[in-house]
């Protein structure tokens, strides 16, 4: 009867233990830092969160230097909206007002957007 009891201590005792490793072992790596390429996202029509790389609930995308929720590169849904107006650059594969390459200047609308909420400078884009 000892024998039985011992064993089912170690079962009690070992599967907690392992399902705390297997856990924390199994993290998301929130820690890294990945970089994309800027054709990281071209062809891709999800219709939810293209890019899975970074934080999508704030309200900035710092990535690509706009709002979160008006970001067509984040969330490619709003692609056909932008294209449907007009408002696409075809060489960079973004909406043409969101292309801080072609457009140096919009940059600085959004960045008062963002200083107007936050009371400071945004961030870069890295993308």
């Amino acid at each position: 009867m000892r024998f039985k009891q011992s064993n089912w201590f170690l079962v009690l005792l070992t599967v907690p233990v392992l399902s705390l490793v297997l856990f924390t072992a199994s993290g998301c790596n929130s820690g890294t830092d990945t970089a994309t390429s800027p054709d990281s996202h071209a062809g891709e029509n999800d219709e939810t969160v293209a890019s899975t790389d970074h934080d999508h609930s704030g309200w900035w995308c710092n990535e690509h230097g706009v709002p979160e929720d008006e970001c067509a590169l984040c969330k490619t849904s709003l692609i056909a909206e932008f294209k449907e107006k007009g408002d696409w650059c075809e060489e960079h594969n973004r909406p043409d007002s969101q292309c801080f390459e072609c457009h140096p200047e919009n940059f600085e609308k959004f960045a008062a957007r963002y200083e107007a909420k936050y009371g400071e400078q945004p961030p870069k884009p890295t993308e």
